[in-house]
């Protein structure tokens, strides 16, 4: 049997790893935020739109035809003020499963913020190394300076202040 992990197998461990934190994720829901995530993924589906489409339909129709009593004559209030109603709670209910799913993401990108802080602080050292043995071997470097600076510790705060600046230079020089 052979050492070697294929691509399959390590992307396969990270997928079930990536699944299990969303399964976490999922199971810690409190209850108001399972029933804010499933009114959202009701509500926000083509079923619904089709549904409240047909009942809006059937709804004028029958107030404008008047096969039955008019109970909700034209300019039809008490369907503005179902609607209103539906909407007033609706809108409260959908911005609970958003803010959840923005903390959720918000989690994630400092994850990913740790991750590849972690990943640059690990290359820059394998490339001081990398340069230490070809200095060992005498193995000449192309771009000497190219590669000693990338060896320096890479610091996000001054990356910050470096895209801030040119992001306020750019902007200033498009008005």
């Amino acid at each position: 049997m052979s050492r070697k992990k294929s691509i399959s197998q390590i992307t396969r461990k990270n997928v079930e790893t990536i699944l299990k934190m969303e399964q976490a994720a999922d199971e810690s829901r409190t209850f108001g935020e399972r029933v804010a995530d499933g009114f959202a993924a009701c509500v926000g589906s083509w079923t619904f739109i089709i549904i409240q489409s047909v009942l809006l339909a059937i709804w004028v129709c029958l107030n404008l035809i008047a096969w039955v009593k008019h109970w909700d004559p034209y300019p039809f209030i008490l369907l503005n003020l179902a609607l209103s109603f539906q909407a007033a709670y609706a809108s409260p209910i959908i911005m609970m499963s958003q803010n959840r799913l923005g903390r959720l993401s918000e989690r994630r990108n400092r994850l990913d913020l740790q991750i590849n802080l972690l990943a640059e602080q690990e290359n820059t050292e394998m490339l001081r190394l990398l340069h230490k043995i070809c200095e060992k071997l005498e193995i000449p470097l192309k771009d000497q300076p190219t590669a000693e600076c990338l060896e320096q510790v890479t610091r996000p705060e001054s990356l910050l202040r470096q895209i801030e600046k040119t992001e306020s230079q750019n902007g200033k020089s498009k008005k």
